[in-house]
């Protein structure tokens, strides 16, 4: 056979981890790596977080996974602790972005349905947005580069400009069910959402009787330097996704909303086989513990300002290679005046330090929220011996 056993939609690199340690991943061949992708914002504890760990091991050896045919404590302790760090009243808990995305989608559908409102089923979203892998999430984004084989898309999205409240108030019509945002696009280029569009979409949909749905997924989970980045616009969204930090590297996601958002979520409306289980309610609980309290977060945003600030000072050495900077807390980017992904490899080939490519030119940063100066140090020293060895490859003719 020449297909590889693992369905080949990847185009994986020749870097192969088979250990974690705190901040640094370690490869087959014994070398560590720096790791400041963590998993794309997954592992926000790092890779050996002891309570982490420990809460996983106990779970595993008392419950691990019942269905949710029957009562679950666990489930219902995590929900009320998210219920009381948020705006939200209820919670259904997922496996995955996608699948919290997918919820918040049909919640915000089910609550008109629950209204009478059934010709109201279409989703206002914005370019360049990611928000998972399922049917319904590549239809939420206007990229055709996950829409291509996989037509026709589903109906009821509509694309608008990222940041452009003119343009989401012009596209609403008598079908516009609510708003889909993520309030910083992550691969679409660590691109943060201005005050005014934040805010703007929150008062458009008062005035329109539409839901706000916050795709919260990748800067979410202390990431932002708040719990959840909408802290940070002054507004309360009706529907909320979370995934990726929450588990901190244990499959887990959560759509989040207000009793009224809700309404149409009924028994039978929707489920999930795994979703909620006691193994990663464990995780979530162990994950919260960590971050979810002013100390730390306040820890997240002390960082973000001293990395960004010697990013931006960092930056000036080479203006043929890098633009600017942006971001919220550690969801940080570094916008190239070309394409990221060959300083990507160079940087992981030659000095072992681990980012991701983003939209926009951008090289994304998002390390484990427990980095201390140590490895803040330690990353400077790989970028800067990076950006002296790389060499800019010539514009396509």
């Amino acid at each position: 056979m020449s297909i590889s056993p693992l369905m080949p939609v990847y185009p994986r690199c020749g870097f192969r981890p088979v250990r974690g340690e705190h901040c640094h991943l370690i490869g087959e061949d014994g070398r560590r790596y720096l790791d400041f992708a963590a998993g794309i914002a997954v592992n926000a504890l790092g890779h050996s977080h002891a309570g982490l760990i420990g809460a996983i091991q106990k779970q595993a050896e008392t419950l691990m996974h019942v269905s949710n045919l029957y009562g679950s404590p666990q489930g219902e302790h995590l929900a009320q602790r998210l219920v009381d760090l948020t705006f939200a009243d209820t919670v259904f808990f997922t496996n995955s972005g996608a699948e919290a995305v997918e919820c918040a989608i049909k919640t915000v559908r089910a609550y008109h349905h629950s209204v009478g409102d059934d010709h109201k089923f279409e989703i206002i979203t914005f370019k360049n947005a990611f928000h998972g892998r399922t049917m319904a999430t590549i239809s939420a984004s206007n990229q055709e580069k996950m829409h291509n084989g996989f037509m026709p898309l589903l109906p009821g999205f509509k694309y608008v400009d990222f940041d452009d409240l003119e343009g989401a108030k012009a596209a609403i019509g008598p079908n516009t069910a609510g708003f889909l945002v993520e309030p910083v696009q992550g691969e679409g280029g660590i691109r943060p959402a201005s005050q005014h569009f934040m805010q703007g979409l929150r008062t458009l949909a008062d005035e329109h009787g539409l839901l706000l749905a916050l795709d919260e997924v990748q800067c979410g989970v202390a990431r932002s330097g708040t719990l959840y980045a909408y802290e940070q616009y002054g507004i309360v969204p009706d529907v909320l996704a979370t995934a990726k930090g929450i588990g901190g590297g244990f499959p887990f996601g959560a759509c989040l909303a207000t009793e009224n958002a809700a309404r149409g979520m009924v028994i039978g409306s929707h489920g999930s086989t795994y979703g909620g289980n006691p193994l990663a309610m464990a995780a979530g609980e162990a994950v919260l513990d960590v971050v979810a309290n002013a100390e730390f977060l306040a820890e997240v945003r002390a960082k973000s300002e001293r990395l960004r600030s010697r990013i931006e000072q960092f930056i000036g050495n080479y203006p043929e290679l890098f633009e600017s900077v942006r971001g919220m807390g550690l969801m940080l980017g570094i916008k190239l005046k070309s394409e990221p992904r060959g300083l990507v490899a160079h940087l992981r080939d030659n000095h072992q330090l681990l980012t991701v490519a983003a939209g926009d030119n951008t090289l994304r940063l998002v390390p484990p929220l427990v980095i201390e100066d140590a490895e803040i140090d330690e990353f400077f020293d790989k970028l800067s011996a990076g950006a002296a060895s790389y060499a800019i490859p010539e514009p396509a003719a």
